[in-house]
């Protein structure tokens, strides 16, 4: 059978590229589409296994390698004009509009969800402010994009056959969105990279691209209350000036740091810290990999991860205080806590375990589709 594999666009590997690689080892006959492409030669070898890739008129736009984000309005239109009717199974790998390729009646369309479309969604009102998007004309034809946006999110998912979610948490936004049900396989994470280490430093780490919704202010400004506790940032992004002017002598700015030295860095760690309400978190699994408690939020996908008082604390709210709370309930209770329990607890999302799940998935859903 010929299969399509179809992504939103290859610029730099995250956890959605980690899924990537795993279908392209699960299927090697996979014909690969996106809107754009500019991946290094190095991430295609190791990613996509050296394929090319087949991308739509977003990748000759002007500015497209470095701001293809915003033509964003012409996204839908884009996905849409991708090709895969010769394509007897697509699979989309989704969090945006990938899942909006057009397929006919006789094709199995099998979608990967990281999560409905955010920005149009949950983070709606969020992105509007952050984005200094609440006012004016602007804000207006935003408002109004969006809108229409969400229109066609919510009719493209009557083309999916069937929807699976990288957790719970996204499982049940598919079903509030979509109204779809939704098969809950956890993405894969290379535990083997990060082996357990017993013997830790004394200080904090939070890992992730600097942006508003992973809210490394709130961790950073939680520190910088606790002085005698210290704190690594591992990354870079927009909110780094932000993140400066609420930091303290006690935190340390790291910028970006190359996968080897961040392995170390995990696990030297006493404790990985993580207040985003977050689709899966992969960064979370590949702490609990390397044997070090996660101080996480009990909401989204790290309510499912983390088990309270097993492998790390959970603290309640998206606050500061609630945070300095579980930092504060951690101290007291880290002798509890077993480096090899919580090593051995990650291995439920290695990357074995997704592709045998999938392969088990998609196999059945073509036997019955095909019968």
């Amino acid at each position: 059978m010929k299969k399509a594999f179809v992504h939103e666009w290859f610029e730099y590997p995250a956890g959605s590229e980690q899924c990537v690689e795993s279908f392209m080892n699960i299927y090697p006959d996979f014909d690969v589409y996106a809107l754009v492409d500019f991946f290094s030669n190095e991430a295609r070898a190791k990613y996509l296994k050296g394929k090319t890739t087949r991308t739509s008129f977003i990748q000759q736009l002007p500015g497209a390698e470095k701001h293809f984000r915003k033509y964003l309005p012409l996204f839908p239109i884009a996905i849409e004009q991708i090709d895969v009717t010769d394509y007897d199974v697509v699979f989309s790998n989704s969090h945006s509009v990938a899942k909006g390729v057009l397929t006919k009646s006789n094709q199995l369309h099998i979608c990967y969800c990281h999560s409905p479309m955010r920005y149009a969604w949950d983070l709606y009102h969020q992105y509007l402010r952050t984005a200094g998007l609440d006012k004016g004309l602007l804000s207006v034809l935003t408002r109004y994009f969006l809108h229409k946006i969400r229109i066609w999110d919510f009719t493209t998912a009557n083309r999916v056959d069937y929807f699976i979610a990288n957790s719970r948490y996204t499982a049940a936004r598919i079903q509030k969105i979509y109204n779809k049900p939704a098969t809950v396989i956890y993405p894969p994470v290379d535990v083997d990279n990060f082996p357990c280490e017993s013997n830790k430093d004394d200080y904090y780490i939070t890992v992730s691209r600097l942006v508003y919704y992973k809210k490394i202010d709130l961790i950073v400004e939680a520190f910088a209350r606790m002085p005698d506790k210290k704190l690594l940032v591992v990354g870079e992004g927009p909110e780094l000036a932000k993140i400066k002017s609420l930091s303290a002598k006690n935190i340390e700015l790291l910028g970006y740091r190359p996968r080897s030295e961040l392995k170390v860095l995990l696990q030297k760690a006493k404790a990985f810290v993580f207040a985003a309400e977050e689709d899966f978190g992969i960064v979370i699994p590949e702490a609990l990999s390397c044997g070090t408690p996660v101080i996480a939020l009990r909401k989204g996908g790290a309510k499912e991860t983390v088990t309270d008082g097993i492998t790390g604390i959970h603290f309640n709210e998206q606050t500061a205080d609630s945070l300095r709370a579980g930092v504060e309930r951690f101290e007291k209770t880290i002798d509890t806590f077993s480096s090899a329990a919580i090593s051995q607890d990650a291995q439920r999302f290695s990357r074995k375990r997704f592709e045998e799940e999938i392969r088990l998935f998609a196999d059945s859903k073509i036997e019955i589709f095909f019968d």
